[in-house]
C-alpha cells in the first residue's frame, strides 16, 4: 500500500489532470483565516439536504458573509475523494462506500461526521422475469451502478447469503458495472436480468421497463436501516476550522428535519435543483416513489458502515481491513443534537 504522503501526492496529481481548474487550491493552516468553505455534492435526491440548502442560501447564511460557500458538483464517489485529498473540497456529501476507501487508503484523512440518507435503493428483475427465490439468481446477469458502492456490497451481500458467487470467483452470476441511464437502457433491451439501483432510478426502472420488485429497500439490508449517503470532512479542515464545521452540521440537523416536516416542498426544491444541475427534472409519480424509499437523517448508521467495511474487505475492494476507531467524528454533531434536545448518536 502507498504511503499516506504518496497517495496524497497522486491523488493530487491525478486531480490536476482530469479535474477544471476552479477545483484546485490550498486550504488555510490553523490560525489562518479562511475565505471560501467547498462543499461536495451530487445532484441526488439521496442528497437532499445539500440540493435544499444550496437552493435556501442556507448553509452560506449559517456560514456568514465573510466566507464564500463554493458548490462542487460530483457524479461519481471516486472523483470526489480525489477533490477531497487535493484539498479541493472540505465538507462532502458521498455514498458510504468511497468514504470508506477514502478513509482507508489515506489512513484517516477523512472522517464521517454525519449521515444524510437511509436505504432509498431497490432490487428489480427485467420485465417477463420473475425471481420468487433469491437463489435463481444463479446464472443471471446483474447490474449495479459501481463496483463497491453501497449498491454493489449490498448485492454482493445478498448473493453470499443465498450460496451464489459472481463469476469472477468462480460463481455464476455475471454482476455488471454501468451508469445508472445504461442501465436503464440495459434493461429495456434485455441485455441483463436485473439490476440494483438507487432512486430515483429504481422508480424508473419500474415505470420505463416494466421491471418487477425483486427486494424492495426494507428487504435489502437492514429493514431499510443502512446508510446510503453520508457527510465527510477532511480531518485537518475539522482540526483547523471547528467552529465553521459546527454551523455546517447545525444547518444540515436544521434541513434535515425542513426536508421531513415539509416533504411536499422540498421535493419541488430537490426536483429544481435537479433540473438546473442535469437538465432534466424528475416527474412527479417518480419523485414520489423515490422518497417512500428512503430516509432524510442525520444519523449516519454506524452498524451499517462497519458492515460494508467488512464487505469491502471480504470482496477485495479493501485489501485488508483497517483500524475504524476514527472513522466516524459525531462530536459536533452530537453538540448540535444535544443543543436542539434531539437524540444524540452512540
Amino acid at each position: 500500500m502507498k504511503s499516506s504522503k504518496g497517495f496524497k501526492f497522486s491523488m493530487a496529481l491525478l486531480l490536476s489532470i482530469s479535474l477544471l481548474g476552479g477545483l484546485t487550491g490550498c486550504s488555510a493552516k490553523k490560525g489562518e483565516e479562511i475565505t471560501t468553505v467547498r462543499i461536495g455534492y451530487f445532484p441526488n435526491i439521496t442528497h437532499s439536504q445539500a440540493l435544499v440548502g444550496r437552493e435556501q442560501g442556507s448553509f452560506q447564511k449559517a456560514i456568514g458573509e465573510s466566507k464564500k460557500v463554493d458548490w462542487k458538483l460530483f457524479n461519481a464517489g471516486p472523483s470526489e475523494i480525489e477533490a477531497l485529498f487535493a484539498g479541493a473540497v472540505d465538507i462532502g456529501y458521498i455514498g458510504p462506500g468511497p468514504a470508506i476507501n477514502g478513509y482507508a487508503k489515506s489512513k484517516g484523512d477523512i472522517q464521517i461526521i454525519a449521515g444524510a440518507t437511509d436505504a432509498g435503493a431497490i432490487f428489480v428483475s427485467k420485465e417477463g422475469l420473475v425471481i420468487k427465490d433469491l437463489k435463481d439468481l444463479g446464472g443471471k446477469k446483474i447490474a449495479v451502478p459501481q463496483f463497491g458502492n453501497t449498491q454493489d456490497l449490498t448485492l454482493r451481500s445478498i448473493l453470499t447469503k443465498n450460496g451464489l458467487k459472481d463469476t469472477t470467483k468462480g460463481g455464476t452470476v455475471e454482476v455488471r458495472q454501468a451508469e445508472n441511464a445504461d442501465i436503464l437502457t440495459l434493461l429495456q433491451k434485455g441485455d441483463i436480468d436485473a439490476a440494483l439501483v438507487p432512486e430515483p432510478w429504481g422508480s424508473r426502472l419500474i415505470k420505463e421497463a416494466g421491471a418487477k420488485v425483486i427486494l424492495d429497500y426494507k428487504d435489502l439490508l437492514r429493514g431499510g436501516s443502512y446508510t446510503t449517503a453520508v457527510v465527510v470532512v477532511r480531518t485537518e479542515f475539522l482540526k483547523n476550522n471547528p467552529q465553521i464545521v459546527e454551523s455546517f452540521l447545525k444547518t444540515h440537523v436544521e434541513l434535515t428535519d425542513y426536508i421531513n416536516k415539509n416533504q411536499d416542498k422540498a421535493k419541488e426544491i430537490v426536483n429544481k435543483q435537479i433540473t438546473e444541475l442535469t437538465k432534466k427534472g424528475v416527474s412527479k409519480d417518480i419523485l414520489d416513489a423515490s422518497f417512500n424509499r428512503l430516509t432524510v437523517t442525520s444519523n449516519p448508521e454506524k452498524e451499517s458502515v462497519l458492515e460494508f467495511v467488512k464487505s469491502s474487505v471480504k470482496e477485495g475492494f479493501l485489501k485488508s481491513e483497517p483500524d475504524t476507531k476514527d472513522l466516524f467524528n459525531l462530536s459536533i454533531l452530537n453538540k448540535v443534537l444535544k443543543e436542539k434536545g434531539l437524540e444524540q448518536i452512540k
